[in-house]
């Protein structure tokens, strides 16, 4: 009898990181959900989870800090013996023009987006290598594509992630691994839904074709086939999911 594949999931705690964890539920893994230190409220969303019939643990991980990554890791191999699947889901923004931007707000941006996904894909990618199968997801943004006004810092490192993706797939192709990477436009998210009504009609649902938000849920279905057996022949990828914002 096969054993249950166990799914990590970085920033699990809310929007996209949430539907992930759930979606991953829902499909028989074990899941693990990461959280920043500074988060305040993971107890209480882990007590409503588990009041809601989802099963899910936790692990304090600082991502943009590798000896973090390092215990993080050690401690959830320490309980579950195994890591099948990473979702480098974390991310941050500190948006403002180039010319107000400062160092910090920069370093911020890319060791949290782009670091991280170093720092957790280093960790797992020993122990994927001797089961000789393993899915490392890595989620990036259509502004990572695109370009956006602002946002410098935000899509210098989302579109890092696609250049980790492609060569770490290269480097475990062989060995029953595939890297990918997920590029979401905006979604159905407390923070896009925090947007002024005027921007969302008038800036942000203006340039999606399909003239809606995308679903958190719809995202987190699309993670969770490239996790699948279903996916075993998809590596090195970028799947667009952004309604038609940005066709490429």
């Amino acid at each position: 009898m096969e054993k249950q594949k166990v799914a990590v999931v970085t920033g699990g705690m809310g929007g996209l990181g949430e539907a992930i964890c759930r979606n991953f539920h829902e499909h028989g893994y074990r899941v693990i959900a990461t959280y920043s230190p500074g988060n305040q409220h993971a107890a209480t969303w882990l007590k409503t989870q588990q009041d809601a019939g989802f099963d899910c643990k936790s692990v304090m991980i600082d991502v943009a800090d590798f000896k973090s990554c390092e215990a993080g890791v050690a401690k959830i191999l320490s309980e579950v013996g195994r890591i099948d699947v990473l979702v480098n889901n974390a991310g941050i923004t500190r948006d403002t023009t180039l010319r107000r931007m400062s160092l910090e707000a920069w370093q911020e941006v890319t060791h949290t987006n782009l670091d991280s996904v170093f720092n957790m894909s280093r960790q797992v990618i020993e122990g994927m290598l001797e089961c000789g199968w393993g899915r490392i997801i890595n989620i990036s943004s259509v502004n990572g594509q695109k370009g956006a006004f602002g946002q410098a810092n935000y899509a210098a490192a989302k579109a890092g992630v696609h250049g980790f993706t492609k060569a770490l797939a290269l480097e475990v192709a062989r060995k029953g691994i595939t890297v990918n990477t997920v590029s979401p436009g905006y979604l159905r998210t407390k923070m896009v839904m925090a947007v002024p009504a005027e921007v969302m009609e008038k800036k942000i649902l203006p340039e999606i074709p399909l003239g809606r938000l995308g679903e958190p849920a719809e995202v987190a279905a699309l993670v969770s086939f490239l996790a699948s057996e279903e996916a075993a022949f998809i590596t090195g990828a970028n799947m667009s999911i952004n309604g038609g914002q940005h066709m490429c």
